[in-house]
């Protein structure tokens, strides 16, 4: 990697990356060429803060597709997990499995966190629009669930 992960920002040539989906089919950035990408980072499957932002983007993925846009979800569950998140919420786009959190750290979202007293490094939830042509369009750092599809949609044009 040429740039540490932390300098990653918008104009800079999205970190391609190679995941299992939710049915373990490996899924690469670079699959989406030609279409904008909404890769959004998020810490765990079936918590209250993820299943909120999860089901707001599934609610939402006609629209995405009518502005040539794809949806995809990224946590250190694995596909046993997605699965069962994506069965449990009717949510119809890609849940990916980034147990080795190789992708959180060419994203650098794979940060020091604290919670309930104790600390850990884990996902900070955040947001990627990546254009039709791979560079990063918005990065959005530190998100919060509640206005942030909004965020994004703004972002998207």
């Amino acid at each position: 990697m040429n740039k540490d992960a932390k300098d990653i920002q918008e104009g800079d040539k999205a970190p391609d990356f190679s995941l299992p989906d939710q049915d373990g089919r490996m899924v690469r950035l670079s699959d989406f060429k030609g279409r904008s990408v909404v890769l959004y980072f998020y810490p765990k499957d079936d918590t209250p803060g993820c299943t909120k932002e999860a089901c707001g983007f599934s609610q939402e993925v006609d629209r995405f597709k009518k502005k040539n846009a794809v949806v995809l979800g990224v946590s250190f569950d694995g596909a046993s997990s997605h699965m069962k998140f994506i069965q449990k919420y009717g949510l119809n786009f890609p849940l990916l499995s980034d147990e080795d959190k190789a992708a959180a750290k060419l994203y650098g979202v794979y940060k020091p966190k604290t919670f309930m007293g104790r600390n850990f490094l884990g996902i900070e939830r955040s947001t990627f629009i990546i254009g039709p042509d791979g560079t990063l369009v918005k990065c959005f750092r530190k998100v919060k669930v509640d206005g942030h599809l909004e965020q994004v949609w703004e972002a998207l044009g």
